[in-house]
């Protein structure tokens, strides 16, 4: 019932959005010449962008909730599932590494994670060389005692078929992200974690 909730949601936002840019498209192309592109063939073009956007969306909460358990609950976060970017996993790891035992230093680790409920406040499609999905998630983390939420920022790119991770960053004041990558990011660079002089810097 969630999944044909989804499709039925990320269908209509993108047959609207079709049916805008068809109505556009009517008189003028791209860069301002002639329309070539028929409104209908826009409309199919964007129903696959839809499905493609659920399958961005499962893919993005799958690793949040696993990474919720992992952080809290010690449970394992397999990365390579998620992440292609060698750089991304082991910053990943790390970030797990270093909550999971803050956590557990402080004695809070015995009050785990049940269940992470999540939502898509926003989806997009950064068009380019290859198609990268936006995100904006916000997370409902439900533990044996109390609740907290959290909104994570995801970057989602087809890869040769398969879609994977390609940048992810937690915003909060106090959140691993902000710290060590710095408040207020803009994620919009799929090729960020190929920077080898800003990735050793993170190390």
């Amino acid at each position: 019932m969630k999944h044909t909730y989804l499709v039925l949601l990320f269908v209509t936002m993108w047959l609207t959005s079709a049916c805008e840019q068809s109505d556009r498209s009517m008189n003028k192309g791209e860069h301002g010449s002639p329309a070539t592109q028929t409104g209908r063939g826009t409309i199919n073009n964007l129903s696959l962008s839809a499905l493609d956007s659920e399958k961005a969306y499962e893919l993005s909460a799958e690793a949040l909730s696993e990474y919720y358990k992992a952080i809290w609950n010690g449970l394992e976060f397999d990365g390579s599932r998620y992440m292609d970017n060698p750089n991304l996993k082991l910053y990943t790891e790390k970030k797990i590494k270093s909550q999971y035992n803050l956590f557990r230093k402080n004695n809070l680790t015995y009050n785990q994670v049940k269940e992470v409920k999540m939502d898509a406040e926003k989806v997009d499609i950064v068009e380019g060389k290859q198609r990268v999905y936006y995100l904006k998630m916000n997370a409902r983390i439900i533990k044996d005692v109390g609740e907290y939420a959290e909104s994570t920022e995801f970057l989602v790119q087809d890869l040769k078929g398969k879609l994977i991770i390609v940048d992810w960053y937690t915003s909060g004041k106090d959140s691993y992200d902000s710290i060590m990558r710095g408040e207020s990011q803009v994620i919009n660079n799929p090729a960020i974690w190929e920077n080898s002089e800003r990735v050793d810097k993170l190390k």
